[in-house]
């Protein structure tokens, strides 16, 4: 199938971008990759009035730290994050990731922007993000302003964005990251989309005991699911005891409500995640005893 007609625009800066934006409102939307947006518009589960092309906006393509904030342009590429070395260097837990995201073909065209907006609770970035403390920076004609990435995602495929925004940026603390880290996901396929993912961060000190963590799941509620610290509590402070994994996994999991469809069922998505979560705590623990921490 083709797209129903629409009004085309390839602004070439972000000013020019921002005003189409104000200009059309609701009736523009902002094509970047397009990896997930245009297969929605070719099947017309979707129609715009005018498609506005950022890819010629050069200034929102960039890898940069700034007084210790990774800092991405929404414009950048997948796979340029992926073959990153400053990425590797500071974050190689998103260096790792990005090898789940679809092929190498779609990453060479999806944008880490275009991800983050898509808003898709079994996406592998916004996952990661979340976990490392990420804030997105959004820009209209009249404001700009940050959002915790925690407060960015709303429901399924909806964020906190208006019609005339656009999402600039997203920004990590490189500072007191966790050492450990660990990303896992089951799918039908590689590169098809997630059944559940999971991700770890860890810190342990040199006698074996969790001293921080932090735990986040994909695609077991409408948004990327971080786990609270009062759920994790059994395991600071111990070592890799299985039955307080077991627990803890339990706890996490308590207040979650997978879908079902024609994918996995709603209870098979629980058991998937029940032991992702189990992975990833083992596979951080292990990665952690490498930068293990004085105490």
């Amino acid at each position: 199938m083709k797209p129903a007609k629409f009004d085309y625009y390839s602004p070439q800066t972000l000013e020019e971008t921002l005003n189409l934006l104000a200009n059309y409102g609701d009736e523009g939307k902002v094509l970047a990759g397009g990896q997930s947006f245009i297969p929605i518009l070719n099947m017309r589960m979707s129609e715009v009035d005018c498609l506005i092309d950022i890819n010629n906006v050069k200034d929102l393509d960039f890898i940069e730290i700034e007084d210790d904030i990774l800092k991405i342009g929404t414009l950048t590429r997948q796979r340029t994050l992926e073959r990153s070395d400053l990425v590797y260097d500071k974050l190689p837990l998103l260096r790792e990731t990005c090898e789940f995201i679809g092929h190498r073909q779609t990453r060479n065209r999806g944008t880490v922007g275009g991800s983050i907006v898509h808003a898709d609770p079994s996406a592998e970035l916004p996952l990661v993000f979340l976990i490392l403390g990420g804030k997105v920076i959004i820009q209209s004609e009249m404001e700009t302003r940050e959002t915790e990435l925690n407060d960015f995602f709303l429901t399924y495929l909806t964020t906190d964005m208006m019609p005339d925004e656009l999402l600039t940026s997203i920004q990590v603390p490189i500072l007191d990251i966790p050492k450990g880290y660990a990303f896992e996901e089951i799918s039908r396929r590689h590169g098809d989309f997630a059944l559940v993912s999971a991700v770890c961060l860890m810190d342990r000190n040199l006698s074996g005991e969790i001293i921080k963590l932090k735990l986040a799941i994909g695609g077991v509620d409408a948004i990327p699911f971080l786990a609270n610290e009062e759920d994790l509590k059994p395991l600071i402070g111990s070592g890799l005891k299985e039955e307080i994994i077991n627990e803890v996994a339990e706890n996490i999991l308590e207040m979650a409500e997978p879908d079902g469809d024609l994918h996995a069922s709603s209870e098979y998505r629980m058991h998937i995640a029940k032991v992702l979560i189990k992975r990833v705590i083992k596979r951080a623990y292990l990665r952690a005893e490498r930068n293990e921490v004085p105490i």
